[in-house]
């Protein structure tokens, strides 16, 4: 018979959610691209400096998709998963740390420490999301994981809410007085909430050694590319999660760049993806009921549906006549944004979880967190070529498009229980 309630392990394992949600609203998705574009990247044009926070997102990116798939087999061996947690985690924690310390005009410093602190994050992501099958069961796996992304997007509001209070009392700016205390509350927030993860998540499902234990990384990728593919529903959905990933990486890594770009105001942004969150709380929440009763895949379509609406519409922003138009349409934006942010990386993480052995997790988890991370490193780098070569990151936004419009027709049809797999 299923638990209704939450047990210790799955309510320590969605803390963690709520810190390390602190530092992708305000860190990657808010303050620092700002701060980027206005201040350490202010002597660099525009487009240029667009380009160069899409460049970078896009390295971070490939640096975790790398150290994934070399860590991944080692973590499921008894003991590791937590080590290799603790070492991205640390990484992380340093980094958004070091960039308080990012000066007016250091545009390269701002985007070398932003790496760290992204791959630290990235990295520690991709083994959290492999402690799922020890923390719960498959029935409980769609509840929990939208449980994660639901306590994290209305914990991390607490936080944010601080941020905006010291932008407006610093006159709507974000600048160096801004940032110092905002990126150590940042980092306070997410150690905070990673301790009862460190206290009671324990690694249940393992196994005593790994296999081919010097195989190189391309080896290794390649065995594991060669065993899933022999499993088509596992092949086919994780082909069109690298495809509709990308697009939503995407939208949250460049949104805020894009919208200074059209000439959005700093106060604007902040208050807009404010909302997304507040927004997201309860539409997440809604998913992972509604997972109970509609197939997960048939709910994710549904998701990919909105974004690859959003991401049309907002290619036609620019054209938009008048401030107060382009502001109002950021707006319908955001707010079609919040309603399947959390529902289709939620229930893609627990349908994956469910279509995967539990003692090698942290291995099949690391494939999943690669084609993750050259999803965000495609998307990115697609906008960053649009404002290089065309002058404007809309351009970008017609390859998201199309990503969108494969991963929904590749995503499969039916349900994640392992047995169909």
């Amino acid at each position: 018979m299923t638990r209704p309630n939450l047990t210790g392990s799955e309510k320590a394992w969605i803390a963690y959610d709520i810190g390390d949600s602190a530092f992708a609203l305000i860190v990657w998705t808010t303050v620092m691209p700002i701060y980027f574009k206005e201040h350490a990247a202010a002597s660099l044009p525009g487009s240029l400096s667009t380009s160069y926070w899409g460049f970078a997102n896009a390295a971070a990116a490939l640096l975790v998709a790398l150290l994934g798939i070399s860590l991944g087999a080692a973590a499921d061996i008894h003991f590791w998963k937590k080590r290799i947690f603790l070492i991205f985690w640390s990484c992380g924690i340093a980094g958004t740390l070091l960039l308080a310390f990012t000066p007016t005009g250091g545009w390269l410093y701002a985007l070398l420490i932003f790496a760290l602190a992204r791959i630290g994050w990235g990295g520690a992501l991709f083994v959290y999301d492999a402690f799922l099958p020890d923390v719960t069961e498959p029935g409980r796996m769609d509840r929990v994981s939208a449980n994660g992304y639901t306590a994290g997007y209305i914990g991390s509001v607490v936080p944010f809410l601080v941020v905006i209070g010291l932008f407006l009392l610093n006159g709507g700016e974000v600048n160096r007085r801004v940032i110092s205390p905002v990126f150590l509350i940042v980092a306070l927030w997410w150690a905070g909430f990673s301790l009862p993860l460190l206290r009671n998540v324990h690694q249940r499902h393992f196994r005593e050694s790994v296999d081919r234990p010097r195989a190189g990384f391309f080896t290794r990728l390649a065995g594991l590319f060669r065993e899933i593919s022999r499993n088509s529903r596992q092949f086919r959905f994780l082909v069109a999660y690298f495809c509709y990933i990308d697009g939503v990486d995407t939208l949250i890594s460049m949104s805020a760049a894009y919208g200074v770009d059209v000439g959005l105001k700093p106060a604007t942004l902040l208050l807009a993806i404010l909302m997304i969150q507040l927004v997201a709380f309860p539409c997440t929440w809604i998913y992972g009921r509604l997972a109970a009763r509609i197939v997960s895949f048939s709910l994710i379509r549904f998701a990919i549906a909105i974004y690859g609406a959003v991401t049309l519409i907002a290619f036609f922003l620019p054209d938009l006549r008048g401030q107060g138009a382009r502001t109002a349409m950021f707006w319908l934006l955001a707010l079609l944004t919040a309603t399947s942010l959390g529902g289709i990386q939620a229930l893609s993480r627990s349908a994956f979880a469910r279509m995967i052995p539990p003692h090698r997790s942290a291995e099949f988890f690391s494939v999943y967190n690669i084609l993750g991370r050259f999803a965000a490193i495609a998307g990115p780098f697609i906008m960053g070529l649009g404002a290089w070569y065309l002058g404007h990151a809309r351009w970008g936004l017609l390859g998201i498009l199309i990503l969108f419009l494969a991963g929904y027709f590749v995503l499969p049809a039916g349900n994640t229980l392992p047995e169909e797999g």
